[in-house]
Order: structure tokens, then sequence, then C-alpha cells
């Protein structure tokens, strides 16, 4: 298997470690963030915003992933942060959770387009296609971590899992013995739907670039990845379930997004009318200044 620690050295006791994890990660926001700087150019706005507005995207997906990662697990049954809330600032121990960053992110996005008198929409749906590709280029990681794997199979895919990363029931040896257990690897599956998804929201964003308004392209993201991770959860055991039911957490707020944005996007392409949302805007809005 691949080390996750790249390389570390020492500095006055304290070890400084280069993970795959943060490498990988970090390469999938350049990524996603240059792809859609090209994206806002295309619009006519300048694409140096996108620049500008990352490192606060970054630094409140951070604190988000971290924060919803703990409120799923303690809202799953642990009291693991309950009783060593200090546990929750040290993320080297692991525990990040995507669609905190995605909620913090998009609140930074915001605050930066208001102050700056941006056009949202014009960056939300810049923004989307690439952000699925980012999170593609970044999902090996959890391969290399050997974590957030799925269940047991025999499919010719299934990757092993060493027994120091198993969860119960599959750290039983006896029963899954490590030299013919394989597992389903849902980082490969969510990456497959991602750069799938991407694809379908940047056919549709070109196919009908003069139909389509404001905001359908980030509806379309809300509903593809609520989509695909409700799929994905399927291969979940290890995700915190709703006290009493075996749905997971993930998968009741990957539904909330599926059917908010299907809703959400039909009535952008008036195909439905909601009556208590506002009509919104027939074109981007492209700032005077850069």
């Amino acid at each position: 298997m691949i080390d996750p620690i790249i390389f570390s050295f020492n500095i006055g006791g304290l070890t400084i470690a280069l993970r795959w994890y943060g490498v990988l990660v970090m390469t999938g926001v350049m990524a996603a963030a240059w792809l859609a700087s090209k994206e806002v150019a295309r619009h006519g706005e300048n694409p140096d915003h996108i620049w500008d507005a990352l490192v606060w995207i970054v630094l409140g997906g951070m604190a988000g992933s971290r924060l919803w990662y703990v409120a799923n697990a303690t809202l799953g049954g642990s009291r693991y942060y309950l009783d060593n809330p200090l546990r929750i600032l040290n993320i080297t121990e692991g525990g990040l959770h995507f669609y905190g960053a995605l909620l913090f992110g998009a609140a930074a996005l915001f605050f930066y387009a208001r102050k700056h008198k941006l056009d949202l929409w014009l960056f939300l749906d810049s923004l989307a296609p690439y952000i699925l590709i980012g999170q593609a280029i970044a999902r090996p990681a959890n391969f290399i971590n050997q974590e957030l794997y799925g269940q047991p199979t025999t499919l010719p895919w299934g990757i092993p899992i060493d027994a120091a990363h198993r969860i119960a029931p599959y750290n039983d040896l006896i029963a899954y013995p490590v030299e013919f257990t394989r597992f389903h690897p849902t980082f490969a599956y969510e990456m497959a739907w991602n750069f799938f998804a991407s694809f379908a929201l940047l056919l549709f964003a070109r196919a009908f670039a003069e139909k389509i308004r404001p905001g359908a392209v980030f509806f379309g993201w809300l509903t593809l990845s609520g989509l695909g991770r409700i799929f994905i959860e399927l291969f979940r055991p290890d995700q915190p379930r709703i006290p009493g039911t075996d749905i997971s957490i993930t998968t009741a707020v990957a539904a909330f997004m599926l059917i908010a944005g299907l809703l959400l996007l039909l009535d952008k392409l008036q195909v439905i009318r909601l009556p208590f949302l506002p009509e919104g805007p027939d074109e981007y809005r492209v700032s005077d200044v850069g």
C-alpha cells in the first residue's frame, strides 16, 4: 500500500508531515479554481475574483468540513467529541466532511460576492461543474488512507484493507481474512459519478446557453450531487445513522439536496412555477470594474 505520509521532519520536537491527503485535496481545489476562473472569464467577468475569493472559501471550507464531521458523528450517537471537546481542533487525527466544506465555502463566497457587488449566480454556476472535478481529484486520498470503503465484495475491482484500518464487524479476521477479503472502493464510485455529472452539467450549460437562466447549472449540480451521494451511501456502512433508523444522516441530507435541487431546477427551466420564489434575473450581471 502507499504510505499516507510523503515525507516528514522534526523541528524542536514537533513533527511536520506532508501527507497525500493534503496534497490531493489542494490539487483538487486549485484545479477547480483554475477551471472555474476560465468559466467566469467566458461569461465576461474578471477571473481574478475566483482567486481572491479562494482564500476565504478554503478557510471557511476547512472549518466547515470539520464542524460538519463532528456534528454528523455526534448526531449519530457518538459521545467522542462531547467527552473530548478539544479533539475537535485536532484535524490531524482525521474527520472531515465534504458537505461542511461546501456549506461554509459557499457562505464565504456569498459574503465575498456581496462585498464586491458581484453576481453570485454567475460564480455559483461557474464553480458547480468543477467542484465535482476537484472532489474527484481528491478522492484517491481515501484509498491511500484506507478509509471510506464499502462492504466486502467479490467483484474484480474490490480493494484490500489492512487489519488496522478495518471497522467492525470487518475487523474479525477469521470471518474476513486479510488475504481474501476485498471491499467496495466507494471513492472510485464517487469519482466516476463526479466526472459524469460534471460532463453532464457542462454539456447542459453549453447546449442550452441561450435558454437557461442564472442558477440553473447550480441547481443541476445540487440535483446530481444529491442523487450520486444517495447511491454512494448504499455502500457506506461506516456512516452515522439517524437514531432508531438504518438511514445515514448523509443520506437524508443528500435526499434533501436532490429534491430541492430538482424542484428549483424545474422552476428555473420554467417547467413548473414555485410561487414562493422570485423569478430571478434572465441573464448574468457582469460587474463594471475588475
